[in-house]
């Protein structure tokens, strides 16, 4: 009789582990299968027939404000450019049969004299209409891979005005009438450098001001559900757009880096959906589940180094772009 050696003890406690991991990853990834094959929402019917989205000329916002047009939806764009409004606000008609307000609002100067201006004209523009949606996706990431010491504190105090004050300010603006209609949706941009990874070294201002709008976005998310208001966070990982190259070298699009495009499709698809935090891209998703078994002490040191690289890279550039800049002398021929 042949004589089977029984597996260590540690052998079959790892071999347990890695089931249960495996096994909790299927089945996170069939729940976002399955809200991804379901049939795509009317949206205009669910929330209302007008989307207020700002930061809405480039990137993101500009890929969300498309698709929310795609779909039939109007839109309120809220961008601190004149010109670039009128440019987007253009495109997007030409495209498609909707109806578009432009409203003028600088975010970094919110709850100053101007800025409330600003937000009046806003919240008068917002009254009149069925704004069902609301995306707040203006943001700042400059000054980009630096030391908390080493950026000019009015740098920082513009990223939290865009980033974290003026988010809580347009929902104030635009949820009351949410309220009245009971029904809406709010979708704030956060992003996984406050989310899915452990720390953000050099960045550590935008993913702080990214921390306060996923937790304003849960606690919304309770306080706001009873009254037919969903309120979501979504947190992705690197997206092609310029803000992405600031942070990493390699932000074009591959496996792990959708196009703007790619992802503002999944966004809007994911609206309503997820809970109070979602990552609505596959990609995204996958490389979050990979991170989560990526021990946060080796997080922490990767993010360092690759940080510390960009920053070097950024002041090359901007070292590059100044001596540009410099007006050159010249020399007079000698007459002989």
């Amino acid at each position: 009789m042949a004589y089977v050696q029984q597996a260590p003890a540690w052998f079959l406690w790892l071999a347990s582990l890695g089931a249960l991991y495996v096994a909790a990853f299927l089945s996170r990834l069939l729940v976002y299968l399955a809200h991804c094959l379901r049939r795509p929402e009317d949206l205009r019917l669910r929330y209302g027939t007008w989307a207020v989205v700002t930061g809405p000329t480039s990137g993101i916002g500009r890929s969300i404000a498309l698709e929310l047009a795609r779909r039939g939806i109007n839109l309120v764009l809220v961008d601190l450019n004149a010109d670039n409004l009128h440019e987007v606000s253009g495109t997007i008609m030409s495209r498609h049969a909707v109806q578009i307000m432009a409203v003028v609002f600088d975010l970094s100067v919110v709850s100053t004299p101007k800025g409330d201006a600003a937000l009046r004209r806003l919240r008068d523009a917002v009254k009149k209409l069925d704004v069902g949606i609301l995306v707040n996706n203006a943001g700042v990431a400059k000054p980009g891979a630096v030391f908390l010491h080493e950026a000019d504190v009015e740098a920082w105090v513009r990223m939290i005005r865009v980033n974290l004050w003026a988010v809580t300010e347009v929902t104030a603006a635009v949820l009351p009438g949410m309220v009245q209609r009971g029904r809406g949706a709010v979708v704030n941009m956060g992003s996984a450098s406050s989310e899915a990874i452990h720390s953000f070294p050099l960045h550590t201002m935008y993913s702080a001001t990214k921390r306060y709008v996923a937790q304003f976005s849960r606690s919304l998310y309770v306080e706001y559900k009873s009254k037919g208001i969903d309120v979501q966070c979504q947190a992705p990982f690197f997206v092609a757009t310029t803000m992405a190259s600031g942070f990493v070298a390699t932000w074009r699009p591959s496996a792990f880096v959708p196009t703007a495009n790619a992802y503002a499709r999944a966004a809007v698809g994911w609206i309503g959906k997820g809970g109070p935090l979602c990552v609505p891209n596959l990609r995204h998703r996958l490389l979050g589940w990979l991170l989560a078994a990526v021990p946060g002490g080796v997080q922490d040191w990767v993010c360092l180094h690759e940080n510390l690289r960009q920053r070097k890279m950024l002041r090359a550039a901007r070292s590059l772009r100044a001596s540009a800049c410099r007006p050159h002398g010249h020399v007079m021929p000698s007459i002989e």
